[in-house]
């Protein structure tokens, strides 16, 4: 692009990320990005959604992400402003989604000198660092387009993880002769030729393969690969709940998904004498690999392979090039395998422990499951119909199923479904979001019904109501002798806080009303709020004998 002559630093921000392709940011106003806000005024392609907390900022950026598979994008200000946000920037490092989060900073002749300045921290990018895969602060004008650019490489290069870039308040006020970068392209790497021939070697002489995917695989949109491969292999495929929908839930290759004492993993690797991961942390409580069981390791980031688990054969790459370079070794070493039944046996025993262990759960995610289309978009948040939804929902290839990954945040669930649903409409579908929400948990965010409103977001947010923080208060009843302190809350009268809010209202006490009431809810213009009577129940990580 031409040199912009004489732009303030604000206006060099707006015009990188229009650059970009970015086209919403999630904020919420404050003094030292006011500037920014100016700038962002002037712009036709960027949409500027103010949050009414700045833990939405970053959950929405996250969902928004998830939903369209470009990084999504929050402003806030520093020091409060970041450290609220930060819950969603851990919440996206831990399910590796591409989140960028602009924060304002201290005027740069303040920095370091501890002086008390509004909002100040120091220092700032030290707190951002664990839970981000790169940070950065400019403090003038020139630097700006170059640190967005970086932004975005480290976004959707290897493993994609959020990034924070800060601003100084004079480097948006500051003018001067800027140019704005173009966009750039950044193709995975291919892997080393003989990596892949060695693990196609591996896998052609194998009795027992066994494919574990990953949400990597999703994130690559690797579907394709990954059923050919397994076709190839006659492999069964299980799944973390981070890759559920990347195989249609009636592949017959596809066994179903590793979680808490499900222990599907354990159960399907323990007779596998080869097995593949894709994209994928590879980690289960109580998974041991033996002595005799090879391990073929496939992922965008080097550091997981062989973290958690021996590895023979490391490949670092993105989860749909390094499949698709193993299919055609695969293909060049020998025909298909014939099908058999290991699979389809595998799926039998693994439903059948599922509804040995949950019988009331698997209704209510049943009744979710039956009253979306499709293509609808769940996101499950930390609670227990969402829990349990990791093992029993199936998600259909053409739906997007969002969880919080082993972050597990509590409140995490409504907000991250406003930007799902903002970034469902950005790649023009305008398909039902719904978000699973415990009474705890979405009280956390409740104001945002107004911004959903103010937005013409249309979101569903489903509340359990169990008068408790469920998990904790099961968890007194069979490891604290039932001994109850600090779990139990009250609530408002839900249908009396979606009028205040001016949302749509719905009840269910049962599986058979809250499908009556999502049926209902898919079908009207408005965001809608259903309260659900529900139960104490066991979530999937604390099952009892009783």
């Amino acid at each position: 692009m031409p040199a912009m002559p004489e732009i303030s630093g604000a206006e060099a921000v707006v015009r990188s990320l229009e650059a970009e392709g970015v086209d919403t940011v999630f904020g919420l106003p404050g003094v030292q990005i006011m500037p920014l806000y100016d700038a962002l005024h002037a712009s036709r392609q960027i949409r500027l959604i103010t949050c009414r907390h700045e833990q939405t900022t970053t959950y929405a950026a996250d969902g928004y992400a998830r939903v369209t598979g470009k990084p999504g994008v929050a402003l806030v200000v520093p020091g409060p402003g970041a450290t609220n946000a930060l819950a969603g920037v851990g919440d996206a490092y831990a399910t590796s989604s591409p989140v960028l989060l602009i924060s304002g900073q201290i005027p740069s002749g303040s920095l370091g000198r501890e002086q008390g300045q509004l909002h100040e921290i120091e220092d700032q990018l030290d707190v951002f660092r664990p839970l981000t895969k790169w940070v950065d602060r400019q403090t003038a004008p020139d630097g700006i387009p170059g640190a967005i650019h970086e932004a975005f490489r480290q976004m959707t290069t290897g493993r994609p993880r959020p990034v924070e870039l800060e601003f100084t308040p004079d480097a948006f006020r500051t003018r001067a002769d800027i140019d704005i970068l173009e966009p750039e392209l950044y193709p995975p790497p291919r892997p080393p030729l003989s990596e892949i021939s060695s693990a196609a070697e591996l896998l052609s002489s194998a009795q027992r393969p066994v494919i574990w995917a990953g949400g990597g695989t999703l994130r690559a949109k690797a579907g394709a690969e990954l059923a050919a491969v397994a076709e190839h292999l006659q492999a069964p495929v299980v799944t973390t709940p981070q890759a559920k929908g990347v195989l249609g839930p009636g592949h017959p290759l596809y066994v179903g998904i590793t979680y808490a004492q499900v222990n599907l993993g354990t159960q399907v690797l323990s007779d596998a004498d080869v097995i593949l991961v894709a994209g994928s942390r590879f980690l289960e409580a109580g998974l041991e690999i033996g002595s005799d069981q090879k391990v073929i390791h496939i992922d965008a980031d080097a550091a997981e392979i062989g973290r958690n688990q021996p590895t023979e054969i490391g490949i670092t790459t993105d989860a749909k090039v390094g499949l698709e370079a193993l299919l055609a070794a695969l293909r060049a070493t020998g025909p298909p395998r014939p099908a058999d039944d290991r699979a389809a046996a595998m799926r039998l025993e693994a439903q059948e422990h599922l509804q040995k262990i949950a019988g009331p759960q698997l209704e209510w995610v049943q009744a979710v499951r039956a009253a979306l289309p499709e293509d609808a978009v769940l996101v499950a948040g930390a609670t227990t119909i969402g829990y349990w939804s990791h093992v029993a929902y199936d998600a259909a290839t053409s739906g997007d199923y969002i969880t919080s990954g082993y972050w597990g945040t509590l409140g995490f669930g409504f907000p991250t479904a406003i930007g799902a649903k903002v970034g469902a409409r950005a790649n023009g579908t305008d398909r039902p979001v719904v978000a699973l929400c415990g009474d705890g948990g979405f009280m956390y965010a409740a104001p945002e019904f107004l911004t959903a409103r103010q937005y013409g977001i249309n979101i569903i947010a489903v509340v359990f109501d169990n008068g408790a923080y469920g998990a904790s208060r099961w968890d007194q009843r069979y490891q604290f002798g039932d001994r109850e302190i600090g779990t139990e809350i009250i609530n408002p009268d839900w249908a009396k806080l979606a009028q205040a809010f001016d949302v749509a209202s719905l009840s269910a006490d049962s599986p058979a009303s809250l499908q009556s009431a999502l049926e209902q809810a898919v079908d009207l213009d408005s965001p809608v709020l259903i309260d659900v009577d529900f139960p104490l129940l066991a979530p999937p990580f604390q099952l009892v004998n009783e």
